[in-house]
């Protein structure tokens, strides 16, 4: 990706997975939100398994690829639900996956299960673009570092600091810092959870996010000062992730 000092409007749309992951979504409402997306002009939109299918339709003469989730908010769902979530989520035409970590797991420093989870939806989706969630907010550094080396043991090709639900808190500078330096560069990071201005987005680019999730696309696109002064991209609505 374009480094942070010169990261467009442009870099950070192709880089942006516009997020819609409310409970209780209704058919119009997503409706609307892809229709956002369209005009936004964003690479993808992640939203809840339940809503991929029915995304498709107003997606399919587009470029933009659906992001869903599993084991999600918590984590705490057996790796079995997690892989049966993902292949599910393909069939209907995700093309890629973010699983939530098992956060237990990771605290007791059971690695060898947090890998196997990981390795066990890896396995069952080989074709999409896997993501662990690992809710760096709630972990030390010490488990930052081992939740990114298990993940990339188990074959995932990006961690991600946080769902956007824990009470602990979202993305953060150091928590993407320290998982980038952990990856260096064989995994992508994703920062997601608060990201609400283009200041915070290049703040995370410069430590070392490839890819963030955001709800608020429209207001960072708004806030975002081009070279030549002027705001780039629509206007829209902002909401909470």
């Amino acid at each position: 990706m374009t480094p942070a000092a010169e990261l467009t409007s442009a870099d950070f749309l192709a880089n942006a997975d516009h997020t819609l992951l409310a409970p209780g979504t209704t058919p119009a409402e997503l409706e609307a939100f892809l229709l956002d997306a369209l005009a936004l002009g964003v690479g993808r939109v992640c939203i809840s398994p339940t809503l991929v299918d029915a995304a498709q339709g107003p997606l399919r003469s587009s470029a933009v690829e659906v992001v869903t989730v599993v084991g999600f908010p918590s984590g705490a769902h057996t790796a079995a639900v997690k892989a049966a979530e993902a292949i599910e989520a393909a069939r209907d035409g995700a093309a890629e996956v973010d699983m939530v970590m098992n956060r237990g797991l990771a605290r007791a420093g059971d690695w060898a299960g947090v890998e196997a989870e990981i390795r066990a939806v890896r396995e069952a989706v080989p074709g999409r673009v896997l993501k662990v969630i690992l809710e760096t907010a709630a972990l030390r550094d010490d488990e930052i570092v081992a939740a990114c080396r298990a993940a990339e043991a188990a074959g995932a090709d990006f961690v991600k600091t946080s769902t956007g639900f824990d009470p602990a808190g979202g993305a953060s500078v150091h928590a993407v810092r320290l998982m980038a330096e952990t990856v260096g560069g064989r995994l992508g990071v994703k920062a997601s959870g608060g990201i609400r201005t283009a200041a915070a987005v290049r703040e995370l680019a410069a430590a070392g996010a490839t890819r963030f999730g955001v709800s608020g696309t429209a207001a960072i696109i708004g806030s975002w000062a081009e070279p030549s002064g002027e705001a780039a991209g629509p206007a829209g609505s902002d909401s909470a992730y």
